[in-house]
Parts: C-alpha cells; structure tokens; sequence
C-alpha cells in the first residue's frame, strides 16, 4: 500500500484554518477563496482517510485527529522552509574554481589559499590539479582561474613567474647503470615531456618512456626509487630527488601565467588579486 503524501500547500491551508478557526480568515490569509480551501482541506481528509475538522456554532473545530495533525503539519512546514533556506543560502556561496598544475596544486597554491582563507573564510575555493596545457581554453566554462605553464615567452594571461625545467632523481641513480636512458614522464600533451624527447633526440641520447603517470607524486616516486629520471621545475624540486646535470641536454625554461575568466565575480577577482600579489613577492612565496 502507497503511503499518502502529505502536500505541503495542503498542510498551509490546514494550519490556516485550524489556527484561525475559519475557512473564511484562512482564505484571507492565503489570499484564496473560501471554496478553494474547502477543496483542500477535503482533499487532505481524503488523502489521509479522516475527517479533520468539525463545525460548530463559533465555526469549526479540530477533530482528535486534527490535533493530532497539527503538531506534525508544524513540523513539516517548519522543515520545508528550513530545507529552501538552506539551499538558497547555498546556491549564493561564494564558489571560486581554480584550475593548477599539479606540482603548484599541492607545493606553491596550498599556503596562499590558507592566508586567503584567514581574510576571506566566506569564499570556497574549488581546486583540480593537473595537465594545464588545455585549462586556460576552458576558462569562463569549467574554470574561474587557471595557473598554467607555457613556453617562455609565449601565453596568454598575467606572468606570475618563470621556471627552469631541470633532470632529476633520486640520490641512489646511477647514470653509469644504463645504457639507455630511463624517462618517468607524464601523457602526452605535456611540456616536460615533449621538452625531454626534443632535448634527448636532439643530443642523440639513447632513452626510453619507463614510466607514464599523469600524477606528480607518481612520476616523483618512481624517480625517487633510482630507477629513472624525470622533469620537474626547479622552484619545486621534490625533497626526493637531486638535481642532474653531468651529460643531460639542457632544458627550456617555462612561464607561469595566470588565466581569468571574463566578468569574474568578486570572490574570484579577489583570489586572483591575491595570488597575483603573493607572487610578486618572494618572502611570501619563500613561506609557502
């Protein structure tokens, strides 16, 4: 058997005229016509197969099963406009979605998103880490900030800072081991890894991909292991890993931009201005 739902409209023309003690006040009140509530009410007693009012010389009264009602009529009224202030509170959070290269995401951004937040705890910040190469072609749709990394000298957006890209690996790696060279890099698409291949083509350096991740602590794991070399920037050189210089073709340094959408809302005006801000300055950054 089908549990009958207690429509709230319903429950607001009970409540009216059970507080009221009138169909006709409970019309006023609702801004409805006297029939149109005895339709409702009629239609509630049917609905819970009982008869919820009874007339009386004054007007109408509670039944036992009307009082009943009431407290729970209450109940789930309060409720319901508890659940739409709630949401409606939630649908203005002031939500930010920032887009970061994954060694950033979890280096450079997470302590300047941690003095954001002391200023502005109101504004959540929304953070996914990784491949940046086509964040900045999303930002307006999927991003309200995008920090990506270009070529020097190349890219849109406001230069936050440059980057050397430098060899690594782990202190127990032996360049003498491998006739080969072993390469952890990253999916293609990535800078690093076409930089890699173009620099150990180009100097004739005989390599293989030994390890493809698209995560940084992956790729930083396997090279700490000293079973391969991997990219990474110099300004957020893994504890792990040492840089390698001796028979390694050098590398191309990169910029790191900042990307803002069009018609950003204030929050992310604010977020923007702040990471801006705490890049040009290096006893910040050098706190992070």
């Amino acid at each position: 058997m089908t549990t009958p739902v207690l429509d709230p409209d319903l429950l607001k023309a009970f409540l009216a005229v059970a507080e009221h003690r009138s169909f006709t006040r409970a019309a006023q009140l609702l801004n409805r016509t006297q029939s149109a509530i005895s339709v409702q009410i009629k239609r509630l007693e049917e609905r819970i197969g009982t008869k919820l009012f009874e007339r009386t010389r004054a007007g109408v009264a509670l039944t036992a099963a009307g009082e009943e009602l009431l407290v729970y009529a209450r109940r789930l009224l309060d409720l319901n406009a508890e659940a739409i202030d709630v949401l409606r509170a939630r649908k203005h959070d002031a939500v930010v979605r920032l887009g970061v290269m994954d060694d950033y995401g979890t280096i450079v951004i997470p302590p300047l998103l941690a003095r954001f937040a002391q200023n502005h705890p109101e504004i959540r910040v929304e953070i996914e880490t990784g491949l940046t190469a086509t964040m900045p072609a999303r930002v307006g749709e999927a991003y309200d900030l995008v920090i990506a990394m270009h070529p020097e000298g190349r890219g849109d957006g406001e230069l936050l800072r440059c980057e050397q890209a430098v060899w690594a690996a782990g202190g127990s790696y032996s360049a003498e081991a491998h006739d080969t060279l072993p390469v952890a890099l990253y999916p293609p698409g990535c800078l690093f890894r076409q930089w890699a291949a173009e620099a150990l083509d180009a100097a004739g350096r005989p390599w293989r991909l030994a390890f493809v991740s698209r995560t940084l602590a992956a790729v930083e794991a396997i090279a700490a292991q000293g079973v391969a070399i991997t990219v990474v920037k110099a300004g957020t050189l893994p504890p792990r890993l040492r840089i390698l210089s001796n028979g390694l073709p050098p590398l191309p340094a990169a910029d790191i931009r900042l990307h803002r959408a069009r018609n950003l809302s204030r929050p992310a005006a604010l977020l923007a201005d702040h990471l801006r801000r705490s890049f040009s300055e290096p006893a910040t950054l050098s706190r992070a």
